[in-house]
């Protein structure tokens, strides 16, 4: 199909545009802008709510961790950057329970998906609002973010597990002795006589 505008025409479609991309650019002229004077202006800028910037662990009054070690975190993020080292331990009560003894998170292959958090049945983790992460070497970026578990701690744990276990003994050793012919159970004598 040929073209039918003449050089006139096509002068004045090209002069058209001009003036539109002028009329974008003289809108900006005028508009106000700001300038952010960063770094001098950390204490007083502005970071959106929602921005993910680093995973943190926050710890209660007591320094302890919220964190169950259920590993929800952990599969439910598709990267791989959180590990989590747990083992069972034995309360004062004599019940057995997991214990977070490391969360290893790394920040360097992180994707600030927050599926992580979403997983988190006792908010154990969130986001914060950091964004300043730039290391010289990578193996600074794998933080170690809970407070592990002290020695006295793992001691008493210890005792708990041997208070248990003997008490667990002695109630298997005191079980056949307790057994009597009203209640059900027959003796070795018994079944001898019969």
């Amino acid at each position: 199909m040929p073209n039918n505008k003449s050089y006139f025409g096509t002068a004045l479609d090209g002069i058209k545009t001009l003036l539109t991309g002028m009329d974008i650019t003289m809108g900006e002229y005028v508009t106000p802008k700001i300038t952010e004077q960063y770094p001098e202006n950390r204490k007083t800028q502005h970071i959106a709510e929602r921005h993910r910037g680093t995973l943190v662990m926050p710890h209660d009054a007591d320094g302890k961790n919220k964190c169950i070690a259920c590993t929800l975190c952990e599969k439910a993020c598709p990267n791989g950057t959180i590990k989590i080292v747990a083992q069972t331990v034995t309360t004062a009560d004599g019940k057995k329970k997991k214990l977070l003894t490391d969360y290893q998170y790394d920040l360097g292959d992180c994707m600030f998906c927050q599926l992580c958090v979403n997983a988190c049945p006792h908010d154990a983790i969130k986001f914060v609002k950091d964004f300043e992460n730039a290391v010289f070497t990578r193996s600074v970026l794998k933080q170690h973010l809970n407070i592990p578990p002290t020695q006295e701690e793992m001691a008493q744990y210890a005792e708990n597990a041997k208070a248990a276990a003997a008490k667990a003994a002695s109630a298997k050793a005191d079980a056949p002795a307790k057994a009597t012919p009203g209640n059900g159970a027959t003796t070795h004598q018994q079944k001898k006589e019969e």
